[in-house]
C-alpha cells in the first residue's frame, strides 16, 4: 500500500497537467466520433468503450508530424502492456478520417493496434478544455502533404471505467506522455486487484 501511495505521489509530481484541461476527479465528457483502426473506419463511442474498462484518451496535434509519430509508435509498441492492464487506447486529433485511415494502418505509427478518432470540428477538444490553434500556412506533414486543419494541444486523459479522470498528462515529451499513461493504468489495475 505504501508503494502505491509513493508511486502515485511521484506520478503527481512528475506529470505536468495541461493549463486549462479537465482535472483528476472530473467526469470526462462523453463523445462519439468517426474513428479508424488498422485503416478501417468505425463509429467510436466513449460510453460504450468504458463498459470494457479504463480508457486512455490521448489528444495530439496531427497525424504524420514528428512528435505525434513518436507518440503513436510508442502507444503501438506498448499496446500489449495497456491491454494487460485492462485499458483501451484511443487517440483524438482534428485530422480527417481519410488521413486517420492511413495513420492507423501505418506500421511505423499506429501499426493497426491503436484506434484514432477524428475531431475535425474541434468540439471534442473544446469539451475537454484543451487549447486549439490553427496550422501555420504552408506547414507540411512528415510525408510532405499540406496540413490544413487545426491542432489540439498534446494532452492525455486516463479515465476509470466509471468515466472519471484518473490523470491528466500534459506538457510531456511524446514518449514520456505514453510512459506516464502506462504507469497510471498499471496502478489502476493494481488497485483493482487489491479491492
Amino acid at each position: 500500500m505504501k508503494m502505491i501511495l509513493l508511486s502515485t505521489a511521484l506520478l503527481a509530481l512528475t506529470a505536468t497537467v495541461a493549463q486549462a484541461a479537465l482535472k483528476e476527479g472530473d467526469t470526462a465528457p462523453d463523445f462519439k466520433a468517426q474513428a479508424s483502426l488498422a485503416g478501417k473506419a468505425f463509429n467510436f463511442s466513449l460510453k460504450e468503450a468504458l463498459k470494457k474498462g479504463p480508457i486512455v484518451v490521448y489528444f495530439y496535434p496531427s497525424a504524420y508530424t514528428n512528435g505525434c509519430n513518436i507518440q503513436a509508435h510508442t502507444f503501438a509498441v506498448n499496446y500489449d502492456k495497456f491491454k494487460a492492464a485492462g485499458a483501451t487506447v484511443v487517440g483524438v486529433s482534428q485530422d480527417n478520417i481519410s488521413r486517420l485511415n492511413d495513420f492507423s494502418a501505418d506500421p511505423e505509427y499506429c501499426a493497426g493496434k491503436v484506434a484514432v478518432a477524428s475531431d475535425e470540428d474541434g468540439k471534442i477538444s473544446k469539451a475537454y478544455d484543451l487549447s486549439v490553434r490553427d496550422a501555420a500556412p504552408g506547414r507540411k506533414d512528415s510525408r510532405g502533404q499540406d496540413l490544413n486543419h487545426a491542432f489540439t494541444e498534446r494532452t492525455t486523459f486516463v479515465l476509470t471505467s466509471d468515466g472519471r479522470i484518473a490523470a491528466t498528462l500534459g506538457g510531456l515529451a511524446p514518449a514520456a506522455n505514453v510512459e506516464k499513461a502506462l504507469e497510471t493504468v498499471q496502478q489502476l489495475a493494481g488497485s483493482r486487484g487489491k479491492i
